[in-house]
């Protein structure tokens, strides 16, 4: 199978690095060709275009920054869509909005194109190490086609549903992330506080009640005071405001979501925002 893959990031660059050990074909295609360059030296191929890519790729994989970045990659003049051919698969990775990803399944389907919503939990260690949690939406057929591919990324693959399933899904894993965040932050500046040392407190607390991914893989970063992104506080904060407002449209009042989001904002005012989320903790700080 030959895969095209539009986004190079933090996250992207592991999961096409994993589909090139795992012998897929894959073909590239970023805003910044020099960001690409240590995967075209791995085996990648470059394409210049997303007409090109299309068009050497039986499967296309996008995972870009924001919503608006997938609405014109898949709508824009020039976008996948423009040239899909019959029987493709188009999945896209980005965490967006469940609505756009309903819009893409529709248009999709019109093309003869199966189009599955994907995004991804595990941050720029899991990309790396093939330990993803894939979330999917979009027939169950399609699904199982291309089920392959996720599993050269992941290991916790689960189809949710139809179309934008995978997505709503996030949304859940977002929101459940917010509040921890605080959680782990405040231990660490409470530890520290305390008199405690942080990395012994760390020991007692990782295996017990209190242990999740961000307590075991983040509050290290936090004590060793390392801010580089695994995952962007502006990306963090984009996906928050999509769970508030699919929230918000269903009726529910999320506070703790809420009160997360509002600190990441701040966060952003100060700087941070090209920071990975562990920098909360200057927030305590």
């Amino acid at each position: 199978m030959k895969i095209g893959f539009v986004g190079t990031g933090v996250m992207g660059k592991g999961m096409i690095g994993q589909l090139l050990a795992k012998n897929f074909e894959v073909c590239i295609h970023t805003r910044t060709k020099a960001k690409a360059e240590a995967l075209l030296e791995a085996g990648a191929q470059w394409c210049e275009d997303l007409g090109t890519l299309t068009e050497r790729s039986d499967t296309v994989i996008t995972i870009v920054g924001y919503p608006s970045d997938v609405e014109e990659i898949y709508f824009g003049e020039n976008g996948l869509l423009a040239y899909a051919r019959p029987g493709m698969y188009l999945i896209d990775m980005t965490t967006s909005t469940p609505t756009l990803a309903e819009k893409i399944a529709a248009a999709a389907e019109e093309k003869q194109v199966k189009a599955l919503d994907a995004p991804v939990s595990g941050g720029d260690v899991g990309a790396r190490e093939s330990k993803l949690s894939i979330m999917i939406g979009g027939k169950k057929a399609a699904f199982e086609a291309v089920k392959t591919v996720f599993e050269a990324m992941g290991t916790n693959i689960v189809y949710q549903g139809e179309a934008g399933a995978g997505q709503h899904t996030k949304m859940c894993n977002q929101i459940a992330i917010a509040s921890n965040m605080l959680g782990v932050a405040e231990a660490i500046a409470y530890a520290k506080k305390s008199g405690l040392s942080p990395e012994n407190v760390l020991k007692s607390i990782t295996t017990g009640a209190a242990g999740s991914w961000s307590l075991s893989n983040l509050a290290p970063r936090m004590i060793a005071g390392d801010y580089a992104p695994g995952f962007y506080i502006k990306h963090f904060v984009k996906d928050l405001r999509i769970a508030i407002e699919e929230a918000d449209r269903m009726g529910m009042e999320l506070p703790g979501l809420k009160l997360s989001e509002s600190i990441y904002e701040r966060l952003i005012e100060l700087g941070y925002e090209d920071n990975g989320t562990q920098a909360i903790y200057n927030y305590y700080q």
